[in-house]
């Protein structure tokens, strides 16, 4: 049975999780409202990877007999002044769900609750990659400046990020053929 303290802890990072999903599924409508699509691709990728992390606590909580409360989304934010404004958002978000997911360690070894370790081990890792690719982002945003034509060269590169199989995010995964 899921220790009380960290069944409640991880249930508010699946609204974390949750959350996260929802603000980069306003950063796609942001950036398709400026026509970076390849930004755009790049977040709804984002987007599916985030509500899949929330499945993941979804799924342990269950599994360990505990019961999931899906708590009150916030509407975090659903505009920004410029691609870059975005990217450094995303940066600092990526860096407010590592936080938690450290309090989240640290709570499973107060509790003597060795068996989540794996789990959350393998978000500390996920977080590193996750920090990394928005600060790269940020920065290479940040070094193209005011080139449109820089920024439409990184947009076509964010827009070869793939998609795991079968997303619903993927619009070729929903898409019916004429």
């Amino acid at each position: 049975m899921i220790n009380q303290r960290i069944k409640e802890m991880m249930n508010r990072q699946i609204k974390n999780e949750l959350e996260s999903y929802y603000i980069y599924l306003s950063m796609v409508a942001y950036f398709h409202s400026l026509n970076l699509d390849g930004m755009a691709h790049w977040m709804r990728c984002q987007a599916h990877e985030e509500m899949t992390h929330a499945m993941k606590f979804f799924d342990y909580i269950i599994d360990r007999g505990g019961s999931v409360e899906l708590l009150d989304l916030k509407q975090l934010q659903t505009s920004w002044n410029s691609p870059a404004e975005a990217w450094e958002a995303a940066y600092h978000h990526e860096q407010f769900i590592t936080e938690k997911i450290s309090e989240l360690m640290k709570a499973i070894r107060e509790e003597n609750e060795y068996i989540a370790e794996p789990l959350i081990a393998w978000f500390i890792n996920e977080q590193v990659q996750e920090e990394a690719d928005t600060s790269k982002i940020s920065e290479q945003v940040k070094l193209v400046n005011e080139s449109k034509e820089g920024l439409l060269l990184l947009d076509r590169e964010l827009g070869t990020r793939v998609f795991p199989a079968g997303s619903p995010l993927d619009r070729l995964a929903y898409q019916v053929a004429n």
